[in-house]
């Protein structure tokens, strides 16, 4: 047991359900994207393994790229426009992009995100998620491909954190609620 695991209140998802999970997804995506021009898109920091997995279980002929975008600033509630900390390297005109992402919470990002890759031009623009938290959505925004649906929990491994801690967790589990919580 690691010093991380003690903060841990259940864990939801082991490293092998996971890891079938991203396979499955990878099959459908590999259906799917049969002779088209794939760009999968990482949504920094959180989706780093989503991706380094799933670009492996596609069995497709890809490129890659990654973007950091924030609306959230410095706080905790979403502020609605997308600041691009770093842009695609890559033109995306006429590519089938396909958005990489770690967990679909309030869907202000990436519905704001979406907005502003259409207008760069893509063939087409989809998302894959690992999680989805449907409960937490502000504005609509679908997903192509869906890993999990979960309840409103603060979960952290497998690239998702808090505080910049749990990333390198290889199972997804619930957060004790002492460890973000002020204890005053």
């Amino acid at each position: 047991m690691t010093v991380q695991d003690h903060a841990i209140k259940e864990v939801l998802y082991s490293e092998e359900q996971l890891s079938a999970k991203i396979k499955e997804l990878g099959a459908a995506i590999t259906r799917d994207y049969a002779g088209k021009d794939l760009l999968m898109v990482s949504i920094l920091k959180g989706s780093v393994m989503v991706m380094a997995d799933l670009m492996r279980a596609v069995d497709l002929p890809l490129g890659i790229d990654f973007m950091n975008v924030s609306s959230y600033g410095a706080g905790t509630e979403t502020k609605g426009a997308v600041k691009i900390l770093k842009d695609l390297d890559v033109d995306i005109k006429g590519k089938d992009v396909l958005i990489v992402e770690d967990i679909l919470d309030s869907g202000v990002t990436l519905h704001n995100l979406m907005n502003l890759l259409r207008q760069r031009g893509p063939a087409s623009i989809e998302i894959c998620t690992l999680f989805s938290k449907p409960e937490r959505r502000q504005v609509e925004v679908e997903a192509k491909y869906i890993g999990y649906e979960i309840p409103d929990a603060f979960i952290v491994g497998y690239g998702l954190d808090y505080a910049e801690q749990f990333r390198n967790l290889p199972y997804v589990g619930i957060l004790k609620e002492e460890v973000y919580t002020d204890k005053e």
